[in-house]
């Protein structure tokens, strides 16, 4: 059966005239709105990474105008001075039909990240393309040190991941995973995954190379607070994540309590699904964009 992001993606134009529903977790439709959102970070002290809403893309040509979109993003980015890295949604650049043309796009964003350095992340998306995105990762890594993956903690291969990117020494982004997934693939008591989340980003903090902890989860939160106190774990060793829109005032009280905060800004008109997942995750979510579209 179809979903609402289903038939919402499956019609630009009415996901364009409902924008509005989206506001408050999507930065915007253009490159110029992720800019000016991660401006406004930038001014209250926090970090960010741009990420566009695109998915699921299959044909050549889709591809082209995605991986020209990241383009424009990074020459932006750089000529504003953004304190700010991007986040590649590999199936909006041609995954979903061909590794190899996935590869090849990639190669030109990171062509052009080169100059400044730009670190690079690789959204994980359904437990599918995992196996593919670590490939296209290796790929990458093999011509340019600065990107890294995002590890899904409630899927059962997710500590087998985060000790092969810790052997070699690639940057982890740790989130819960927003995906619905069946029990052979993922853990579903939300128990079990703030368990194995914490007992990952533990790993991660110990013995990994400058993990993103991305979690609006008070009580992850307040476990990776105390257990870095307890180890003498520098606040620059790591950084908190969280998404634009999720709990701006947490994400400002981290910052002046001396930790490093990045936040995640999406834009794009493909925000169906991203805001789908968005309500699913957290109630809390879902009364945050009703504050937003009534004025709230």
């Amino acid at each position: 059966m179809a979903t609402i992001a289903d038939v919402l993606n499956n019609s630009p134009g009415l996901q364009r005239r409902l924008f509005f529903l989206a506001r408050r977790f999507v930065a915007g439709e253009t490159v110029a709105n992720a800019i000016d959102a991660v401006a406004a970070l930038n001014a209250a002290g926090l970090s960010a990474t741009v990420d566009f809403l695109g998915e699921d893309v299959h044909a050549e040509s889709e591809a082209a105008n995605a991986t020209q979109t990241y383009l424009q993003m990074l020459d932006r980015m750089v000529a504003a001075g953004a304190d700010c890295n991007i986040s590649v949604k590999l199936s909006a650049i041609g995954q979903a039909f061909s590794e190899d043309a996935a590869f090849e796009n990639l190669r030109r964003i990171i062509e052009r990240a080169r100059p400044s350095n730009t670190f690079i992340r690789l959204d994980m998306e359904g437990s599918r393309t995992v196996d593919s995105t670590y490939r296209i990762l290796a790929r990458a890594r093999a011509i340019y040190e600065h990107v890294g993956p995002v590890v899904q903690a409630y899927l059962h291969r997710a500590a087998t991941d985060v000790e092969r990117c810790i052997g070699l020494g690639v940057r982890v982004r740790l989130c819960k995973g927003a995906y619905k997934e069946p029990p052979d693939i993922a853990l579903q008591k939300m128990s079990d995954i703030r368990a194995n989340y914490m007992a990952l980003a533990q790993r991660l903090l110990t013995s990994g190379v400058y993990p993103g902890i991305a979690t609006h989860d008070e009580r992850l939160i307040q476990a990776v607070v105390k257990y870095t106190a307890d180890h003498n774990i520098a606040n620059d060793r790591f950084e908190f994540q969280m998404l634009y829109g999720v709990r701006a005032r947490r994400q400002r009280a981290l910052r002046a309590a001396g930790y490093r905060m990045r936040v995640y800004v999406p834009f794009g008109t493909h925000w169906a699904g991203y805001f789908y997942r968005r309500l699913s995750e957290r109630r809390e979510n879902l009364l945050l964009a009703l504050r937003g579209i009534f004025g709230g």
